[in-house]
């Protein structure tokens, strides 16, 4: 089971957000501790989740997502109120765009419930490595917060190593960390690999600590499609054994103009459960 941060952080929703789904009985805890009250999840309540949050982003109200998802709405009749979604946003504003990139990617985690294979999910020591890097803070941890940010830190990032003369010496990293403000904002690391000396102020250079035990798997295509890829991976780590110990690196294998054809490797850090 999880806890209701961890389970927050896996589904990409807020704590706030879950407690809210409770209170309305729209996604009750799998179990509450009688003595703290703590609520616990399942990895099976992932689906209804991903349920619920397609079916608000279709523009749905709480009591209209609650009588679809008691009802059972399978992922054919889900796929087609996405389409109808989708037509309406192309006719908005371009910057609708990625929302409706966020919807698709949960209705990508529906349809493959329970059949994406997990075979390549592979448990390796990630060694240390120095890197270059910029930081600066999402609003939440998911792609739809995460893109805005890292993306132009990323163009910034390359701009400020062309200008000190320092050439990457290896693919990009991006990792992440709870921000000191709480609130579940998220602190967004865009780094790359370099061969230069430590330094400290707003392009920093550091040796990124290796990881004991990673559990990782490889996602194709753009970053904006990644949930599927990552609850397969987190769902992986629940049946064998393993609990997560912080969010995945993104390591960018392969970065070709078409965002489309991308390939990275996800590293969570894990423990034996």
């Amino acid at each position: 089971m999880f806890t209701i941060g961890d389970f927050a952080r896996l589904g990409r929703v807020s704590v706030r957000m879950l407690r809210h789904y409770d209170a309305t009985g729209l996604l009750r805890p799998a179990h509450v501790d009688p003595v703290s009250g703590y609520r616990h999840y399942t990895a099976a309540q992932l689906a209804r989740l991903n349920r619920i949050i397609a079916l608000k982003d279709l523009g749905f109200t709480l009591r209209q997502v609650r009588d679809i998802v008691d009802e059972m709405v399978g992922a054919e009749e889900l796929r087609g109120m996405l389409r109808l979604r989708r037509a309406e946003l192309e006719t908005a504003m371009a910057a609708a765009g990625a929302r409706l990139v966020q919807v698709e990617a949960r209705l990508r985690a529906i349809e493959s419930e329970g059949h994406m294979p997990t075979n390549d999910v592979v448990i390796k020591n990630v060694p240390a490595v120095r890197v270059a890097e910029l930081t600066a803070t999402a609003a939440s941890f998911g792609p739809e917060d995460i893109g805005p940010v890292i993306g132009p830190l990323y163009d910034e990032l390359f701009r400020r190593l062309d200008s000190a003369g320092i050439t990457p010496t290896g693919p990009g990293v991006a990792y992440y960390e709870d921000a000191p403000e709480g609130g579940g904002r998220i602190s967004v690391h865009a780094a790359v690999q370099v061969s230069a000396p430590l330094r400290e102020g707003t392009l920093r250079i550091l040796d990124l600590p290796s990881l004991d035990e990673a559990a990782t798997i490889v996602h194709h295509g753009s970053m904006d499609t990644v949930l599927p890829t990552a609850q397969t991976l987190d769902r992986w780590i629940d049946a064998n054994g393993y609990r997560s110990a912080g969010y995945p690196r993104e390591i960018n294998l392969e970065c070709p103009q078409n965002r489309d054809d991308w390939v990275t490797e996800l590293q969570a850090p894990v423990t034996r459960g």
